[in-house]
């Protein structure tokens, strides 16, 4: 609906308002769940922001608000339809002076309190122009004081991904006076990647919520590469900017000659009334809403891979057959041979490439493995790193130079790895050849594709600038996956960069799980796996559980408990188990098969908040309908004289008011934790048994009485 100074779009759960008037810049005025307010005065924060050469900024910063071309842009029209669930809208913007012509294209599926935005660019003018940057989607916040402000943010690293802090705003955007000034503020706190690793460093997901007031925006940028995401301070309150790759921060440039477009990455953000929670509620039914279809997502079978502190990458046929037989015996529906099926030797790292199997690892063929793994009722599966050729591998001269990422004429190299570029047809047929001959003559139903180097800001080569030429390798990657899946459209693949190092929805909208990490210590697993549906689908979020022989009947609890909240994860030394521990993992196994259904629509809570890497205390509840499931972890205190407290008291405000029935699902045989309920509070005091051991975990299922 359109009046004569706003423009108003969106269903039940999602209203937008944009101001279009000609007195000032087309801006989100609101952008709300039911009945979220809308501030009366005039959006100020451009909805489009470009950042040109020739052109530049109002004022002097490092920041994506108020550049000139933004400000100058004016409202040219609007289209609204609909795609099955999905309603779209278009608003038009032109800047008469470039000749720029920007089109803001926003989706959100029905029902749900979030929407998915980017953003064309296209030259309608005479003369080349040069982006330095682009926003898919840039909103203030005027009508919530920065002052009330938190800011939601997660720092990731090998082993260590998902630490999110929730801070105050002013924490980072310091109170200036501004009105004193009546000017804008320069700073902001901006969060960056780099490279291909998009996770690796920094979360593409961040947040903000409105402590007085409730209201909670949350957003993620949806990109397999270089991103930046800003937040800052103008006269009229905070701001939000999104982006992909930038000249500031990544290398990235384009020339626009007249004509021609450019489309900026795809954003989300979510939005609710109630806190931080209800957003993360909203995002996560809009991820649903994003993710391709594909016959995983009710399947969601478990998974046991032989890598994880267990083959570590040295597999073989005698090795694997009683693994085999020991993954079946304990109900795994995919078995995956990890690295290490490819070569002849101890020393793969820089010799992959070829994707050829072992015959020294494998005296009768690798079918002999793959066979049994299909006898025993399991799909077969393969580890797989396709976007690297190692330096000593076959491939690295078979392929032109062209088909590597370069810098000034040579091929980079990172780790001894050399990088293939996606958009050379040869490099493309190569991982063609190589898949479809795994697929059709091998049998393999799962690929786990790995990626464990980063190869920097992009190439220059057939390319504007290094950046450039890394987005157009970022899009040529998720081309290829899309075609691969058509091609074999039951075949399952999971994401894996070193673990989490790669953990966009660019990528999670068409791969059906993600590994959320390499951390071998399964004391220091839990939080990650706690932290992981902030940026993961539950029923993605693929978090190691590998018991082994040596440990207690505890600690295979506690490794258990660790992945059946998620996509269930199996690795370890099953096969030299006794009778009671293979029992326990059996068990486990059961369990989660039997509740996967509901992880499936569930929505995820923290009843002690977000995870700190260190708590001594962690919980994560996934909500599905009327059914809680709760898993808690007493990890022990800082030290052996300050233990962990044998009590801790979690917060379910969702069931305040009710009593409840809460049964421990999983370990049953184990000693039980009491568990005390406040119907008042909404409050349950869980509290182990003195002198329990420690680690432990235990996976309750809470049901309201009727």
């Amino acid at each position: 609906m359109e009046s004569g100074t706003s423009l108003v779009w969106g269903h039940s759960a999602l209203k937008l308002v944009v101001d279009v008037s000609p007195d000032g810049p087309v801006a989100v005025r609101a952008l709300t769940g039911p009945g979220g307010r809308q501030d009366p005065l005039r959006a100020a924060q451009p909805l489009v922001e470009l950042l040109v050469a020739g052109e530049g900024r109002v004022r002097t910063s490092q920041r994506f608000s108020e550049t000139t071309v933004g400000r100058r842009l004016t409202y040219a029209g609007s289209e609204q339809t609909r795609d099955g669930a999905w309603r779209e809208l278009r608003v038009d913007l032109r800047d008469e002076r470039t000749g720029l012509a920007a089109q803001v294209y926003v989706r959100s599926a029905d029902g749900v309190g979030a929407c998915q935005v980017r953003t064309r660019v296209t030259n309608q003018g005479v003369a080349p122009v040069v982006l330095l940057g682009v926003t898919s989607f840039a909103a203030g916040l005027a009508g919530h004081r920065v002052d009330d402000l938190d800011l939601v943010r997660g720092d990731s690293e090998w082993l260590g991904e998902g630490r999110w802090t929730r801070q105050r705003l002013r924490d980072g955007v310091p109170d200036l006076s501004l009105p004193v000034h009546h000017q804008d503020g320069r700073g902001r706190v901006a969060v960056t990647s780099t490279g291909t690793w998009s996770t690796g460093a920094h979360l593409p997901t961040g947040g903000l919520v409105d402590r007085a007031g409730g209201a909670a925006w949350l957003w993620q940028v949806e990109h397999n590469g270089a991103w930046r995401w800003e937040v800052g301070e103008r006269l009229g309150g905070a701001y939000l900017a999104l982006l992909g790759p930038t000249d500031l921060d990544h290398q990235w440039q384009h020339r626009l000659e007249p004509g021609e477009s450019f489309t900026s990455v795809p954003v989300s953000v979510a939005v609710s009334g109630d806190g931080l929670d209800g957003a993360v509620a909203a995002l996560t039914a809009h991820r649903r809403a994003l993710r391709r279809p594909h016959p995983d997502r009710s399947a969601l079978p478990v998974v046991f891979n032989d890598y994880m502190n267990t083959l570590m990458g040295d597999p073989t046929t005698a090795k694997l057959l009683p693994l085999i037989d020991a993954a079946a015996a304990a109900g795994a529906e995919v078995f995956c041979v990890d690295a290490g099926w490819y070569d002849n030797g101890s020393d793969w790292w820089d010799s992959v490439g070829e994707w050829q199997p072992s015959q020294t690892r494998f005296p009768r063929g690798i079918e002999e493995v793959l066979a049994r793994i299909r006898e025993r009722g399991m799909v077969p599966g393969l580890w797989l790193e396709p976007e690297v050729i190692g330096v000593r591998s076959p491939m690295a001269d078979k392929l032109p130079d062209e088909a590597f990422l370069q810098r000034g004429g040579e091929r980079l190299v990172e780790a001894n790895r050399y990088h293939l570029d996606l958009r050379h047809p040869r490099a493309v047929a190569h991982l063609d050849e190589v898949v479809d001959r795994l697929v059709e003559q091998l049998g393999v139903g799962y690929f786990k594709l790995d990626y464990n180097i980063d190869p920097g800001p992009g190439t220059d080569l057939s390319a504007g600038s290094v950046g450039a030429g890394l987005l157009d390798h970022n899009r040529a990657h998720l081309q290829w996956l899309d075609r691969l899946l058509d091609r074999h459209p039951d075949l399952v693949l999971e994401n894996c960069a070193s673990g989490g190092m790669r953990m966009d929805y660019a990528l999670l909208s068409r791969m059906q799980l993600q590994s959320t990490s390499d951390q071998q210590d399964f004391l220091r697993y839990p939080p990650i796996a706690v932290a992981a549906p902030m940026s993961v689908l539950p029923e993605q979020s693929a978090s190691w559980a590998y018991p082994q022989p040596d440990m207690t009947d505890e600690q295979i609890a506690y490794a258990m408990c660790t992945g059946m909240l998620g996509r269930l994860y199996l690795s370890g030394r099953l096969d030299q188990m006794d009778a009671g521990q293979l029992d326990s993992v059996r068990t486990a196994v059961r369990t989660h098969q039997s509740i996967r259904a509901d992880l499936a629509g569930a929505v995820p809570l923290w009843p002690l908040g977000l995870p700190g890497w260190d708590d001594p205390w962690l919980a994560l509840a996934l909500r599905a309908g009327d059914v809680t499931y709760l898993a808690a972890w007493r990890r022990g205190g800082a030290t052996p004289a300050q233990p962990a407290s044998t009590a801790r008291t979690l917060a379910l405000p969702h069931l305040r008011g009710r009593e409840i029935d809460i049964d421990v699902l999983y370990p049953r045989h184990l000693p039980a934790w009491a568990g005390a309920w406040d119907p008042d509070t909404g409050s349950l005091t869980l509290t182990t048994p003195a002198g329990a051991e420690t680690p432990a975990a235990r996976l309750f299922r809470i049901v309201p009485h009727i």
